[in-house]
């Protein structure tokens, strides 16, 4: 085979059973994790929820720690992007900030499981885990501190210590996980509305 033959060789085909398995151990992680804890959930106990052996989970990820990690990772990389699409809208500091809350207040409520997973667990990862997490944290901080100081200019909002105020605005949609349960007294939705105008009372009296 000739050189030019060999660069332009077909792509490497997807291991498609193998995203697949991966994919069913998070899966089984989150499950056992939520269940059990993050301590009280052993490598053995995730890999019969995924219907794998635990010479196959390792295949995958080499620790459980990797596993709660990756699942750390995945949902704030999501929340991230949500509460980015939110706050790039068009329109007031108001408005931006209105869908910014409920956006962030709603995906806490539909995707309670791995949120408080990941929130309550947060201390098991390792220091340089912790920090890229820590990363993607500070940058929810960053979206809402930039629509606070627009909101600020424009004379929308009235706001004494900034950083304090973007932490207890993105404090209200995190604490959501914790309680929300299907068939509770308000729905995702519900929770999304009465908690941006909660937001939008905190910026303007304090």
């Amino acid at each position: 085979m000739t050189e030019e033959h060999t660069s332009a060789a077909a792509p490497r085909r997807r291991n498609v059973r193998g995203e697949a398995t991966r994919a069913r151990v998070l899966v089984a992680a989150l499950d056992t994790f939520a269940a059990q804890g993050y301590h009280g959930t052993g490598t053995r106990d995730i890999a019969d929820a995924a219907g794998i052996s635990q010479a196959a989970l390792y295949v995958h990820y080499a620790t459980k720690e990797e596993l709660l990690f990756q699942l750390a990772l995945d949902g704030h990389r999501a929340v991230v992007e949500v509460v980015r699409d939110a706050a790039e809208q068009d329109g007031t500091p108001t408005e931006r900030l209105s869908a910014v809350v409920r956006a962030h207040s709603r995906y806490h409520a539909v995707s309670r499981k791995q949120a408080r997973v990941v929130n309550l667990e947060l201390g098991a990862l390792t220091r340089e885990h912790r920090q890229e997490i820590s990363a993607l944290r500070r940058e929810l901080e960053s979206i809402v501190r930039g629509i606070l100081v627009a909101g600020i200019e424009s004379g929308d909002f009235r706001v004494i210590d900034l950083p304090l105020t973007a932490l207890a605005l993105l404090s209200l949609g995190f604490d959501v996980c914790r309680w929300y349960r299907d068939g509770g007294t308000w729905t995702a939705d519900e929770i999304g509305e009465r908690y941006q105008e909660m937001a939008l009372n905190i910026v303007r009296n304090s």
